[in-house]
C-alpha cells in the first residue's frame, strides 16, 4: 500500500505530466502540419526548387522511369494502412474506454469521478466550482473524439482492404522515399489530430489503468468477461451528440462511398492493363468531372471529419489543409500525365475540382 504522501506525489506528478502533454500534443501536431504544408506551398511557386519538391509527390505512372533514385515499391502503400489501422484502433479503444469510465455523457447529467477530476488537473474543488455547462462541454469533446475515431477507423479499414484486394501494384511501380515517409507521418498524425483535445487525459488514464492492472491483476480490478459486457451502454452516449456530428458523418459517408467506387474503377483498369499492356482512360462515377475523383473524395471525407469535429480545433483545420494541398498537387500531376498520354482526353474534365481546376 502507498502512504498518503506517496499517493499525493503520484497525483501531482500525473497532473504535471498531463499539463505538459496538453501543451505538447496540440502544439507539436500543429507545428508538424505547418512544417508539412509549407514545402508543398513553396512547390506551387515557380522556382529552382519547384521540380525537386514536386518530384517527392510523384509515384506510379507519374514517376518517370529515369527518376528511380531514392524510391521504394509502390506496394509499400500497405505499410501506411497497417500503421493506420493499428494506431487508430489503439486510440479508439483507449478514448472510448476513458469516455465510458470517466465521462458518462448522454443521460442528461454528466459527472466526473474523483480520478477523472485529478486527471483533468483538479480534485473535488473542480466538481464544486466548475459550472455544469463546462462539464457538459468537456463531455461533448471527449465523446466527439470517440465519434471521429470511429469514422477514421471505417476509412483506414477500407483502405487496408483495397490495398490488399483491389489494387494490384505493378512490380515496376515506384514512389519517392519522401512520399513514403510522408504517408507514414500522415497516418500517424491524422488519427491523433482527431482526438488531440482529449488525448492527454486519455493517455494519462490508460497509463494509470495499466499500472493498476499490473499491481492488482484482473480479478481485483473486477473486470467482467467479454460475454457479460453490456455493449449498448458503451454506444448509447454517441446518440446524444450534436447535429453537426451527424451532418459531418453524412458528408464523410458521401465521400467514402464515391472513393470506394472510384478505387474499384481504377482497380479494374489495372487488370485491363495487365491483359493488353496499355493504359486506358477511366470512366464512371466522378471520373465524369475530374481526373482524380478519388482525391476529391478524400477531401470530402476529411471535410466531413472537420464538420463533425465542430470546426473549433485548429489542428483538424490544418489536417484538412494538408490533405487539400497534397492531393491538389498530386491531382495536377495526374491530370497533366493524362493529357500528355491521351490526345483525345475529355476536355470537360478538370484535375480535382469540377468545372474549376
Amino acid at each position: 500500500m502507498y502512504s498518503e504522501a506517496e499517493v499525493y506525489m503520484m497525483n501531482m506528478f500525473s497532473i504535471g505530466s498531463l499539463q505538459k502533454m496538453e501543451i505538447k500534443v496540440d502544439e507539436l501536431l500543429r507545428a508538424a502540419w505547418l512544417a508539412a504544408i509549407l514545402p508543398m506551398i513553396v512547390a506551387l511557386v515557380p522556382s529552382f526548387l519547384q521540380g525537386t519538391l514536386l518530384g517527392f509527390s510523384k509515384r506510379g505512372k507519374t514517376l518517370k522511369s529515369s527518376s528511380q533514385k531514392f524510391t521504394v515499391p509502390q506496394r509499400f502503400f500497405l505499410h501506411f494502412y497497417v500503421v493506420a489501422v493499428v494506431w487508430t484502433t489503439l486510440l479508439l479503444v483507449m478514448t472510448w474506454f476513458y469516455a465510458y469510465k470517466m465521462v458518462p455523457f448522454g443521460s442528461g447529467s454528466l459527472h466526473f469521478s474523483t480520478v477523472a477530476s485529478h486527471l483533468t488537473g483538479g480534485s473535488h474543488i473542480f466538481s464544486m466550482h466548475k459550472s455544469h455547462a463546462t462539464s457538459v462541454e468537456h463531455g461533448c469533446r471527449v465523446w466527439r473524439s470517440v465519434f471521429l475515431l470511429i469514422l477514421m477507423e471505417i476509412q483506414v479499414l477500407r483502405r487496408l482492404y483495397e490495398t490488399i484486394y483491389v489494387f494490384d501494384y505493378s512490380p515496376s511501380a515506384r514512389m519517392h522515399i519522401m512520399g513514403y515517409f510522408a504517408g507514414l507521418f500522415f497516418y500517424t498524425a491524422a488519427p491523433l489530430s482527431l482526438c488531440s483535445i482529449s488525448a492527454p487525459e486519455v493517455f494519462n488514464f490508460a497509463t494509470h489503468q495499466l499500472a493498476e492492472f499490473i499491481v492488482k491483476g484482473r480479478d481485483k480490478m473486477l473486470i467482467p468477461p467479454i460475454s457479460e459486457i453490456d455493449w449498448l451502454v458503451y454506444v448509447q452516449p454517441l446518440t446524444a451528440l450534436e447535429w453537426s456530428q451527424w451532418i459531418g458523418a453524412a458528408i464523410f459517408i458521401w465521400g467514402w462511398i464515391h472513393q470506394r467506387r472510384c478505387h474499384a474503377i481504377l482497380g479494374s483498369l489495372r487488370e485491363q492493363k495487365e491483359q493488353n499492356d496499355k493504359y486506358v482512360i477511366p470512366y464512371g462515377d466522378w471520373f465524369r468531372f475530374v481526373s482524380s475523383p478519388h482525391y476529391l473524395a478524400e477531401i470530402v471525407i476529411y471535410g466531413g471529419l472537420l464538420f463533425a469535429s465542430g470546426g473549433s480545433d485548429l489542428t483538424v483545420w490544418l489536417l484538412l489543409a494538408f490533405v487539400v494541398v497534397n492531393l491538389t498537387i498530386g491531382a495536377a500531376e495526374t491530370h497533366k500525365w493524362y493529357i500528355e498520354k491521351f490526345p483525345k482526353y475529355p476536355n470537360e474534365r478538370r484535375a480535382i475540382l469540377p468545372f474549376v481546376y
